[in-house]
């Protein structure tokens, strides 16, 4: 009977390993064990249950030293600590500091004016650090209390906080794409110009949702009183229109020098390039301003141009380089970094502390990285060494609905998934198996990244194990304090107020899936900037070429290609 059971099991086995070693493999991580850990003795085990079924080659291990040696040896992944390095440095230079004080002050009157500056904030801090944590921790440490003492609701301030910090997963330079492109076999620079129009997207629907709580409950999202609006000229008035005029002549420029002088016209290549040269404009005219004494340009106009050039500056160096083929994601990372450095001693903010500390974590976050990669190959090893890739494929390719169908399970099975597993998991572990699966349908994959870097973004927020919330919960007020300011006893932020901010934002994100989904054209516009080759033009030049002795002109002598091939010892 035990020989019997023994061999029911090996069968059973031999006709369902894949499903049962993914099935081993969710079962290791919900009973706690470490990720990268788990991925390899799962990967381990499996192979000696393989080989003693006869279901998988030992030689397949030998490929094992080789596969993570060409890990470590992928230069893509290089990006990953220096985009990490420049997002810890500019976070600790005080750069999130001065951009919310100063934007906070410009759009301070408005009802809500706090929010739409920290989901400003929020935008511009993604394309210049990537870095989520140090986005959530930095605005939760400076603008949640100045929200709760002007008498925002406690949900909304928090969900904006967490969610604008979550900006950071899909506007570029985010370690998200860098992953997904990794994985799925594409191109960085393709991958970051397909997400930049959707991430752009996302923040405007955020400031939407804000607009519409302030007009439904106005008394949630107040405007700043007068008295704490500081940028005022010497008569007591702010005059923001100057900064309206210097906005329109800088664009006017840009735009006559792109459409003039350029021949990019469309796509995420134009709207940085013209973003960058607005930014020069706009700085000259502000110098021009300030070292001729013209006072042309009101204090508050002068405060904003000063604060905002340094990371536009960043991003452009990062980003438009990227984008107009100049440097690769690796090699705009080490500019970026470089240009943090910069920024930091220009501030006279750096410190051979910051350094250290940037440098520590930085090395913790690309080991945490890099050893979850490495279990990912071992167990992928195992996995598709019984075929398990196999199994997956005709189990996706075969849903109802085709590609529709396929987008719809897949995009609900990630969203479930993110309650438990954080976006590196789920693309180390997840995205490999999704990947061949969608290019056998025709999808194109970098909009497939795309699509599942925007839903992998709700793994930051959703309650009760969002990374984003626990960031927010380690700095927000666990209990009554006096406010600096007013001197008022202010009550707590509950756990619960942040769990329920974070809940419309995470639906916000889902209808930010479904967009991309449904207008694919915010992803594929990164085609228009590839290399087009005509395939007439290059068969006609292989047509021309005349090979010496196959006819045409000039035969070489004593040449036969239809002889054998003879070997002379002599």
């Amino acid at each position: 009977m035990g020989d019997a059971h023994a061999a029911g099991i090996g069968d059973f086995l031999r006709v369902n390993m894949a499903p049962v070693m993914f099935a081993a493999l969710v079962l290791f991580l919900l009973l706690g064990y470490p990720v990268a850990f788990a991925l390899a003795a799962n990967g381990l085990l499996f192979a000696l249950v393989g080989i003693e079924l006869g279901m998988f080659q030992e030689n397949f291990l030998q490929a094992l030293p080789e596969r993570i040696y060409g890990t470590m040896n992928n230069d893509v992944l290089l990006a990953i600590p220096f985009f990490t390095f420049m997002g810890l440095v500019l976070e600790r230079s005080g750069m999130a500091e001065d951009l919310l004080d100063t934007i906070g002050q410009l759009f301070g009157p408005v009802r809500g004016g706090l929010a739409y500056a920290v989901i400003f904030v929020g935008a511009l801090l993604a394309a210049t650090t990537g870095v989520v944590a140090a986005s959530v921790i930095s605005m939760g440490l400076i603008s949640l209390p100045i929200m709760l003492r002007y008498g925002y609701d406690r949900r909304l301030a928090s969900g904006v906080i967490a969610a604008s910090g979550t900006l950071a997963q899909i506007i570029p330079p985010s370690l998200v794409l860098i992953v997904l492109a990794d994985q799925l076999g594409r191109s960085v620079g393709d991958m970051y110009e397909g997400a930049f129009i959707p991430g752009l997207v996302l923040a405007a629907l955020y400031a939407g949702y804000v607009f519409l709580v302030t007009i439904v409950y106005p008394k949630r999202a107040p405007g700043l009183p007068p008295e704490a609006q500081t940028l005022r000229d010497a008569d007591g008035k702010t005059r923001r229109f100057s900064l309206l005029v210097v906005a329109i002549l800088s664009f006017c420029v840009a735009y006559a020098y792109m459409k003039l002088y350029t021949k990019v016209d469309a796509g995420a290549d134009f709207v940085v390039l013209t973003m960058s040269i607005m930014v020069g404009v706009s700085l000259v005219i502000a110098l021009i301003n300030k070292m001729l004494g013209l006072k042309l340009l009101s204090r508050m106009t002068e405060q904003v141009i000063f604060v905002m050039v340094p990371p536009l500056a960043l991003i452009f160096l990062v980003l438009g380089t990227i984008f107009i083929g100049v440097a690769t994601p690796t090699e705009g990372g080490a500019m970026g970094a470089a240009g943090a450095i910069l920024l930091a001693f220009s501030k006279r903010r750096l410190s051979f502390e910051l350094l250290k500390q940037a440098t520590e974590s930085t090395a913790k976050l690309s080991a945490f990285v890099l050893f979850i990669l490495v279990g990912a190959r071992v167990f992928s090893l195992t996995f598709y060494g019984v075929n398990g890739h196999v199994w997956v494929e005709h189990l996706l390719v075969g849903l109802p609905g085709g590609a529709t169908g396929f987008l719809i399970v897949v995009n609900v099975m990630v969203f479930l998934l993110a309650f438990f597993l954080d976006f590196f998991e789920l693309a180390f572990i997840v995205v490999p198996l999704l990947g061949p699966a969608a290019e056998k349908l025709g999808i194109d994959l970098i909009w497939f990244g795309v699509i599942l870097g925007v839903n992998m973004q709700t793994s930051f927020m959703h309650p009760p194990f969002g990374f984003a919330l626990f960031f927010l919960r380690s700095v927000a007020p666990k209990h009554r304090y006096k406010d600096k300011v007013t001197g008022l006893q202010m009550e707590p932020v509950t756990t619960g107020q942040i769990y329920w901010g974070a809940v419309p934002f995470v639906v916000i994100q889902c209808i930010m899936v479904a967009l991309v989904i449904i207008f694919p054209k915010m992803v594929m516009h990164y085609k228009a900037s590839a290399i087009q080759l005509d395939q007439k033009s290059i068969d006609k030049q292989f047509d021309s070429i005349q090979i010496p002795g196959l006819g045409g002109g000039g035969s070489m002598p004593g040449l036969d290609l239809n002889a054998p091939p003879t070997l002379n010892l002599k």
